[in-house]
């Protein structure tokens, strides 16, 4: 049985569990899961990541289903768990985004955490190492929140603060707290500077070294620090490595002042050794200090530094030793004259390193340090905070120079010092001279040694830490010693000088410079007893004057002390205070003096100081009491300076501990009255605000006085005291009553007095109850009207905490805070006072009164006060910015908490109390106002996601209770717009907030806001229903308002706010429909903003499915469609929602295709898909309009120019020639329509000329053109006539490359909407072959399977749930033909014509009907032909565009066969032509191509032919095609005698070196005339006489058959048998084994390899002579593996064949009608004579330019503009329209290497009707649908307008008009060519003119 578990809760999964057993729950390592239930050792819960699946539980069971698990572990550890929980999954992710710096440091914040937590978990810490630990973890944890975006959490000592338990002000405080503590951390006023000396680098050392650091200011030239000592061994290493403290100290409280650039860290060294550095080693041990070099580094150059960053100091030597002193000064000076390096090598190794804090909180981070040992080293002087406390009793001593006489010397002494400390009795103080820090004290000091100086200057710097109790009486003593460098070395003593520390009276040494008398002395001379020589003068300063003998000596000794004592004092005027009694007579001086001691010796003396002030104060009231009270004053105002405030405790445990005044409350009272009195008639009010400053103080000296009288007499004179209180306040009461400007003395005193009155509650509250405390305070605060900051302090003070007190205090305090308020005065105190009074407000106590008071005082007020703040301009500056919103957030905080405190009562006086509709009317404008100021996003920073939650649940219960009051008051006749709108307009936006998006959050945060508030959206949207059905009638006044925004409420994907929500839009067609009887505003706006808001992210495919769906999605709520298909007027309904549901499918595509990362087709495809939709479907011109630059745009970015120029077209055509004024628009400025038209033409003819598409940018000059004429513009006409002839030039001499079409079926319901279940042609970008367009398909969609056939697919392919892509290579089918068929167009203009403005396409694939011939397989080889029609021509304004209708024809084998040999021929001749004319530079192609025709030929090629043809029993089966054998015998002698004339002209210009192959090839030609059974061509000739112009042959007119096509005069592209894309792609990715094999047979690789089809060139990797990839239309001859064409699988091959009709029953096709069908090929009427129409077969192939290199041969292309013949327009074939069909050719049996192509394209041609006979438009075949007239045709289509000035038909786009004979003279200005204005109507009827847009156009 199942029971409920009590002690597991949460588990945490240490091995995978697959969940194979009945109700199993799959589980991974490391999920967490909740436990529900156990039973018989299972247990049934779910999963915390995914609680939504549960193990599923026995239906006769019914238990918990959800229960909520207080962990008893500490808060901080249960946070630490969820929070590492979250990480996980992003720290993840992290890795993902090769985000590595962050991942790596966030793995070791994780461990460090979990690290923390076992120790908290263990629970062995002590309490402090507990606190520093949580302080720790929970920085940590901050830490990671704010690197990951998440939330910041509110903390009360470490622990996070559930936001219901305080108030919201409290909250506001809390995250302001850390919000300010995370963005600004406060800048710590004390700095610590660490040092670790490492090694000293030199070449030249070998002698013991000391290192000297300190401090210098630059500025004032003086030490700021005490010195550090290191000792270096001969190494340059330190001496003692294994005691860190002597190499590392922490210089210690350096001020904020003292990290300026001037502050430099120097650093002397001095080397232990011989006198001269040079000198050679002697026998002399005795060794001497001697300078070595200085080193200076600036401070300031730290402040950059985060870490322990090592420094290389260089180290300097000074060039004469007397600079030595100050050398450190020279180099920070940079006087390069007076100092050298010491040596190109010598540098110090330091770590540097600046610390901030106090000391105690770098114990607690840098605690290594601290155990590990570091020296501290002190500032001179006290830092810039004095802690009470704090010991020290340093003298420092400087010796700074001497003056010596030579002492019978011939030269200058070297004089060293040796210093020692003597105490009273004259003993040497051991261990108390210190050279440094760093070092232990010694009982010595010896100086420096400057060689022959006897004015020498050391400036050194010892440290005497001498005890207090031994400076009475101690001295030092100064020996100095001449240092022989003789070889003994003896050091002798000639003389001595001393101080003493003390002097008699007490005072020590003062700070100075000492001039001290040097006494000479001899080296036998014993000082040991010091009494002889203390009696003698020890300073020239001190000298009686009679002693002239001392005072003239020349030699003295000069030093500076310093002493730093908290216990010593040098200020004589202090003692003599301080011994009062012992000088009486001095104690009014004394107390005068006062004032002027320094502070810092005050306050080391601060408790015997008030002593004494109270002892004169009892023994002399009278006569010193008023200077008593004012040396108190002075005393109490010195512990304001923030130098000296922390000794404020100091005084308040004497206050507390030691004062014993029990009688001086009468005189401090007495004296503070007489002041207070003084002060309206004072003129100078300075002394008084000092007295009033210090009144706190001086009422705790009152108060404790008056306790210590009572305890002594048991309560005596009470009355009495409390008479002389009450006479005080109403002193107090009556100087502050008196009304002045508030810049008057009597003002500012008032203003000091009540900054320091609340402090003084306290203290009252000792002796007086609260009532009458309160009773002093409101009567106080009562007599002025402006004590906003006395209230403040007030109410954070303890009396106001005391609700009996609170209750007095209140109207006094809501009085002043409504006043200033309202005057919006002082509201950042304003705003400080209410936080503090709410945040006392708790929900458990009995605060209604309270609360009801506050509300009817300064809730209208509030709201008022946020509005203001909120509407000001904030260009006030950062700080001022700052000010206001830091008010605005204190505001909005205490709003929310009033709200939140208010009851149901308090809601009811609220709304009773507005005496009219018109204040109800005003007050809910004015809340609904500032709540959508409360949901603003800048509101709150974005990680305060608590304090969001919070203001939203606030917001949703306020406007709970609002809306009732908005029902009862403004409905029906009493119904207001206004309030309702902003009701709705307030639900619309609160449910928009990010903040309550739970989809976008993490599981376990979406399921805390779930558990705490609920979804608030739901609520929010249950309530605006709610209100709407209330609306009955005014519902109309928010159609079509409110469609937009409703919609948006929609567009959340919530499924509960969607179905409540969505019947809206029901009711608002129904509205719209009775009242209007349609509900156009409805889908007018509901399309407008169904775009914008998508655009921005909202919206999903179920959303899309609820508005189109019947069956209802979630719950009972049916779908929009189905309540529509019950009302009358469903018709128009549903189509609205089918015109929604598609604009949505494309706006979800447009939308995904558009996220970062998606491939730039993917997106163009998507735009043009939606441009489309809003143009045809929804006519938002608009909207088109944006889309057209989004996609142009597009364009650009991929360099797509030419489609960016066709995409702009669309908005240039919607625009005229006119001067109408245009608004600004898009990145448009305001114009007229003429300007931009003329910027849009212009920007157009520019990327035209960067596509490479000059034609049409040729005809947009020209329109530009006649409108610079047409207003004289001379100057623009003359750029632009120039402009088009740089177009000229370009087409004559650049290069374009020809592209490869490839058609794409996108299959499967995986792909978006604009692509799923249909098939695209695309133009391919340069050099892309199918092998690399299929590979970037493939990237572009890498989810999508390449098709391996080309077969339609079946519906389980377009229903699969996966991605099909089905790619091959299709041929272009050019449109117009004049150009290509008219003589003398250079290539490089019919290139143009073939490869632009193509609507259709062509694909073959061939197939054997019937038996198949092993012999002889061409008599069943079929070809089955596809023309693919698009709906818009290529190219336009995408590179791809879909598939409108399919034809499919099948070609028979013989048809196939004659257009085979029609093209060779066709390909012959135009080498042959090329060749005469020399437009080929050498003449391999032609001897390629002959060779190719020839072998094959002689090797049974066109025998196979013979043997399928031209046989008897072929001839009796297909008595039809007896004139098609005619022409293929035609054909074939045309062939021979092709070859005959090509061989002549080969031997004519073959270079000597290929000889032997043309006489093979001469010879091999005569072999395939006898198989042929040719034995001369007279007969031939008389038949069919062949003109060639200049000697070529030419055939005659009609012995070349033609077809004529249904669609009027256009020719009919002639396919080859091998016409499929198996043959011209070199891949293997598309081939399937089985169609391998066929093609191997198609192509001649089969048994009989010497058949005619084996006569294409096999490709070769190496063959491709120019940058272009090969022809489309090359056939391979290579294994088919290796070449990539998609091909039947075995299986479809024959299901293709079935599907075809036989021919009698295949409807005529459109393009390729069978030949020798005379039903199918004759017109409905007949064309000239009932002889087939031929074509001359001289036709001039364009050279595409483009030629293929063998292993060997190269070849270039030539373009000619004189050809060598001129066929008629009629005559021209375009080479170029069968890229498809292959080549009859095959492998040269001269050894010549194989070639990938030759030049089918220029031997492929189209067969138009002669000159003879010329074409007439035929109507089209009733089984060939044309393009409707309906079908919107492209207006960028470029080529459908037709162009005078050209016999070619052009497009309307770019169409220049016809116009009359110009006039002699130009027209005028005004006299526009209307021509020019006009398109000509004689477009081509196949695509008219789309309906043309309404004319919006002139605002855009």
């Amino acid at each position: 049985m199942w029971i409920p578990t009590e002690h597991e809760k949460y588990g945490v999964v240490l091995a995978s569990f697959r969940g194979t057993v009945q109700h199993g729950l799959p589980l991974e390592i490391g999920d967490t899961v909740q436990i529900l239930e156990k039973c018989e050792g299972w247990y049934r819960g779910f999963i915390l990541k995914n609680p939504n699946v549960k193990v599923s539980e026995p239906s006769s069971l019914e238990c918990v289903q959800f229960e909520t698990v207080i962990p008893v572990e500490d808060s901080v550890i249960t946070e630490m768990t969820s929070t590492l929980r979250d990480w996980g999954a992003m720290w993840k992710q992290l890795y993902v985004k090769n985000e590595g710096d962050l991942f790596h440091r966030l793995w070791h914040v994780m461990n460090e955490i979990l690290d923390l937590r076992r120790q908290v978990l263990v629970g062995h810490l002590t309490h402090d190492r507990m606190r520093d630990v949580k302080q720790h973890i929970t920085a940590r944890l901050d830490w990671g929140n704010e690197q990951l975006g998440l939330d910041l959490v509110p903390r009360r000592e470490f622990s996070m603060v559930d936001p219901d338990e305080i108030s919201v002000t409290e909250l506001y405080r809390l995250m302001e707290h850390r919000h300010r503590k995370k963005e600004t951390p406060a800048p710590a006023s004390t700095h610590h500077l660490f040092v670790h000396v490492k090694s000293l680098m030199s070449a030249n050392l070998g002698e013991e070294l000391e290192v000297f650091f300190h401090i210098y200011d630059g500025r004032e030239n003086r030490p700021l620090s005490e010195r550090f000592f290191v000792r270096l061994n001969k190494s340059g290493l330190p001496k003692s490595p294994e005691k860190t403290e002597r190499q590392c100290t922490l210089f210690v409280d350096l001020g904020s002042s003292d990290l300026r650039k001037d502050v430099y860290i120097v650093v002397h060294i001095i080397r232990i050794g011989r006198m001269g550095a040079g000198e050679k080693k002697n026998l002399c041990s005795v060794q001497y200090r001697r300078p070595f070099g200085c080193a200076v580094v600036s401070i300031a150059d730290l402040l950059t530094a985060d870490s322990k960053d090592d420094h290389l100091l260089k180290v300097y030597a000074c060039n004469t030793e007397s600079e030595w002193y100050q050398i450190h000064e020279n180099i920070i000076k940079k006087a390069n004259s007076r100092y050298n390096l010491s040596g190109s090598n010598t540098g110090l190794a330091v770590a540097l390193q600046l610390l901030h804090g106090d000391i105690e909180q770098l114990r607690r981070e840098y605690m290594v340090l601290f155990t590990r040992g570091v020296s501290i080293t002190r500032k001179l002087g006290f830092s810039d905070v004095i802690m009470p406390g704090e010991m020290r009793n340093d003298l420092y001593i400087t010796l700074e120079k001497g003056e010596f006489e030579k002492g019978g010397k011939s030269v200058a002494r070297n004089v060293e010092i040796t210093v020692y400390v003597l105490d009273i009795d004259g003993q040497i103080l051991k261990s108390h001279v210190a050279a440094g820090s760093g070092e232990p004290g010694g009982d010595e000091y010896h100086s420096l040694v400057l060689y022959h100086n006897n004015s020498p200057r050391w400036a050194e710097q010892i440290k005497l830490p001498i005890p207090v109790d031994m400076f009475r009486g101690s001295h030092v003593r100064f020996e100095f010693r001449h240092c022989s460098t003789k070889d003994k070395g003896e050091k002798k003593l000639f003389g001595y000088s001393f101080v003493p520390l003390m002097q008699e009276d007490g005072r020590t040494l003062p700070d100075g410079t000492h001039e001290l008398i040097i006494h000479k002395c001899e080296e036998n001379t014993s000082l040991a007893d010091c009494s002889r020589y203390l009696k003698l003068p020890f300073s020239k300063a001190n000298l009686p004057s009679n002693n002239q003998t001392l005072k003239g000596t020349k030699e003295s000794f000069w030093i500076t002390s310093f002493l730093c004592s908290t216990k010593l004092t040098q200020n004589g005027d202090m003692l003599d205070l301080l011994k009062w009694r012992a000088h009486p007579e001095r104690i009014n001086d004394s107390l005068s003096k006062l004032k002027e001691i320094d502070g810092s010796e005050i306050v080391k003396f601060l408790q015997d100081t008030l002593d004494t002030l109270f002892g004169i104060l009892d023994e002399s009231s009278q006569r010193y009491g008023l200077k008593v009270f004012d040396s108190l004053v002075h005393i109490i105002n010195l512990l304001q300076d923030s130098k000296f405030q922390h000794f404020k405790p100091v005084m308040d445990t004497y206050i507390e501990s030691h004062f014993a005044g029990a009688l001086s409350y009468r005189d401090l009272i007495k004296v503070l009255k007489w002041y207070v009195d003084r002060i309206v008639d004072a003129e100078h009010q300075d002394h008084i605000q000092q007295v009033l400053k210090a009144s706190e103080y001086i009422f705790k000296y009152i108060i404790q006085s008056r306790r210590l009288f009572s305890l002594a007499t048991g309560g005596q004179n009470e009355d009495e005291f409390r008479v002389c209180i009450h006479e005080l306040f109403m002193s107090i009461r009556f100087f502050l009553s008196q009304e002045n400007k508030g810049t008057s003395p009597v003002a500012q005193t008032q203003a000091v007095f009540l900054r320091t009155f609340p402090a003084v509650y306290g203290e009252l509250l000792k002796i007086f109850t609260v009532r009458e405390v309160a009773g002093f305070v409101r009567e106080t605060l009562g007599s002025l009207p402006t004590t906003v900051h006395c209230i403040a302090k007030t109410v954070e003070s303890q009396l106001y905490i005391n609700p009996e007190s609170r209750c007095i205090l209140l109207p006094v305090v809501l009085r002043v805070l409504q006043a200033h308020m309202q005057e919006q005065r002082d509201l950042v105190m304003c705003a400080r006072i209410l936080t503090s009074m709410l945040s006392l407000i708790k929900k458990e106590e009995n605060v209604s009164e309270e609360v009801e008071l506050i509300v009817e005082s300064l809730l209208g007020v509030l709201l008022r006060t946020i509005l203001e703040i909120s509407n000001r301009p904030q260009s006030t500056g950062p700080a001022m910015r700052l000010q206001f919103q830091d008010v605005t957030g204190e505001f909005v905080a205490c709003l929310l908490a009033l709200l939140r405190q208010m009851s149901d009562r308090h809601y009811q006086q609220l709304l009773q109390a507005f005496s009219s509709k018109d204040d109800l009317r005003d007050f809910l404008l004015q809340i609904f106002t500032v709540f959508r100021i409360l949901i603003r996003p800048e509101m709150f920073p974005k990680d305060w996601t608590v304090m969001r939650l919070v203001t939203n649940n606030v917001i949703i219960t306020t406007v709970l209770y609002l809306s009732d009051a908005l029902r009862k008051n403004f409905l029906n006749d009493k119904f207001d717009y206004k309030v309702w709108d902003s009701y709705f307009y307030l639900s619309v936006i609160f449910i928009n907030q990010p903040c309550l998006q739970l989809e976008s959050f993490s599981p376990s945060k979406r399921k805390k806001i779930l558990e705490k508030y609920g979804d608030m959206r739901v609520m929010m949207g249950c309530e605006i229903f709610s209100m709407w059905q209330n609306l009955g009638e005014h519902k109309l006044n928010f159609i079509p308002a409110m469609i937009g925004p409703f919609l948006e409420v929609t567009l959340v994907p919530q499924p509960d706010l969607r179905n409540v929500m969505i019947p809206i839009f029901h009711d608002m067609m129904d509205w719209e429909q009775r009242r209007s009887g349609n509900f156009k505003q409805v889908e007018a706006k509901l399309i407008d903003k169904l775009d914008s808001l998508m655009s921005e992210g909202k919206g999903d495919e179920t959303y899309r499915e609820l508005f189109n769906s019947i069956i209802p999605l979630f719950g009972p709520y049916p779908s929009l469609l189905k309540k529509i298909e019950r009302e009358t007027w469903r018709e128009s309904g549903i189509s609205l929602i089918a015109t929604v549901t598609r604009l949505m499918e494309r706006l979800l595509d447009y939308r995904d295709c558009m996220k970062l990362g998606e491939v730039d087709g993917k997106k163009i495809g998507c735009t043009v898909s939606l441009l489309n939709f809003y143009k045809t479907e929804l006519n938002k011109e608009e909207m088109y309009i944006r889309y057209i630059h989004k996609l142009y745009d597009l364009h650009l970015k991929a360099q797509n120019y030419t489609e960016a120029s066709y995409t702009l077209l669309l908005y240039d055509e919607l625009l005229e020639w006119s001067d109408r004024p245009l608004r600004e628009f898009l990145n448009y400025p305001m114009q007229s329509e003429w300007q931009r038209k003329e910027y849009l033409h212009l920007t157009i003819v520019q990327n035209f000329d960067r596509g490479k598409c000059w034609e049409n940018g040729i005809i947009l000059c020209r329109e530009l053109a006649d409108q610079y004429e047409s207003y004289y513009d001379y100057r623009n006409l003359s750029k632009m006539r120039m402009m088009e002839a740089s177009l000229y030039d370009k087409i004559m001499d650049q290069q374009r490359l020809e592209p490869e079409f490839f058609r794409v079926g996108f299959y499967g319901k995986k792909f978006p909407f604009f692509l799923r279940n249909k098939e695209f042609v695309c133009r391919g970008h340069d050099y892309e072959r199918l092998e690399a367009f299929q590979q970037r398909m493939l990237n572009e969609f890498p989810h999508a399977i390449a098709m391996q056939h080309v077969n339609q697919p079946d519906q389980t392919i377009y229903q699969a749930d996966a991605q099909y892509l089905q790619i091959y290579a299709v041929t272009p089918i050019p449109e117009s033909q004049d150009v290509l068929q008219r003589d003398g167009v250079p290539d490089n203009i019919k290139s143009f014509y073939k490869f632009n403005h193509i609507w259709r396409f062509r694909y073959d694939r061939p197939f054997h009907k019937g038996t198949k011939d092993k012999e002889n397989e061409f008599k069943s080889l079929w070809v089955e032909r596809t023309t693919l029609t698009l709906v818009q021509s290529l190219p336009g304004i995408s590179r791809w565009f879909e598939v409108e209708k399919r034809e499919l024809v099948e070609v028979s084998p013989l048809e196939n066969a004659i257009e085979v040999i029609e093209n060779k021929n066709l390909q012959l001749r135009t080498l042959i032509t090329q060749c005469q004319s020399r437009q080929m530079q050498n003449i391999n192609p032609l001897t390629m191509c002959l060779n190719g025709v020839i072998d094959a030929a002689v090797n049974g090629g066109l025998a196979r032919y013979q043997e399928a043809f031209f046989v008897k029993d072929y001839i009796m089966n297909h008595p039809e095609d007896g004139e098609k054998i005619g022409r293929l015998r035609e054909l074939m002698f045309e062939q021979a005698h092709i070859l005959e004339y090509g061989l002549a002209v080969h031997e004519k210009f073959v270079p000597q070196d290929m000889r032997p192959l043309h006489k093979k090839l001469v010879d091999q030609f005569h072999l395939m005339k006898s198989s042929l059974g040719i034995q001369e061509f007279s007969a031939y000739v008389r038949a069919s006489p062949v003109h060639f112009t200049n000697g070529s042959p030419r055939p005659c007119r009609n012995s070349v058959p033609n077809i004529i096509s249904p669609d009027g005069g256009r020719g009919v592209v002639r396919r080859s048998p091998l016409s499929y894309p198996a043959v011209n792609r070199y891949s293997s990715s598309s081939l399937s084994s089985q169609a391998s094999n066929e093609v191997s047979n198609i192509t001649g690789q089969s048994e009989s390899s010497d058949e005619v089809f084996n006569m294409q060139p096999s490709p070769s990797t190496s063959s491709l002579s120019s940058n272009h990839s090969a022809s489309p239309n090359v056939t391979s001859s290579a294994p088919s593996s290796a070449r990539g064409s998609p091909q039947m699988a075995e299986k479809h091959k024959h299901s293709r064949e079935n599907a075809c009709l036989s021919p009698r029953e295949r409807p005529v096709s459109a393009i390729f009608p069978n030949p020798l069908d005379p039903a199918q090929r004759a017109p409905p009427h007949q064309i000239g004579d009932t002889t087939l129409p031929r074509s001359d077969p001289n036709l001039s192939a364009p050279d595409k330019g483009k030629t293929l290199l063998s292993d060997f041969l190269s070849f270039l292309s030539l373009q000619t503009t004189v050809p060598p013949f001129t066929p008629s327009p009629t005559e021209c074939q375009s080479a170029s329209l069968v890229s498809n069909s292959p080549v009859l050719s095959g492998s040269y049996s001269s050894g010549i290497s194989s070639l990938s192509r030759c030049s089918v394209s220029e031997a492929s041609g189209t067969e138009l009707p002669t000159g003879d006979h010329p074409p007439h438009p035929l109507p089209p075949s009733s089984d060939e649908p044309i393009r409707r007239e309906n079908k919107t045709p492209p207006p960028y289509s470029v080529y459908e307008r037709n162009n005078p000035r050209r016999p070619v038909p052009l497009p309307h786009s770019l169409s220049i008009p016809p116009q009359t004979d110009p006039p002699a003279l130009p027209p005028k200005p005004h006299q526009l060519r209307t021509g020019s204005m006009k398109l000509d109507g004689t477009s081509d009827p196949r695509v008219p003119r789309p309906r043309p847009l309404p004319r919006k156009v002139s605002q855009l």
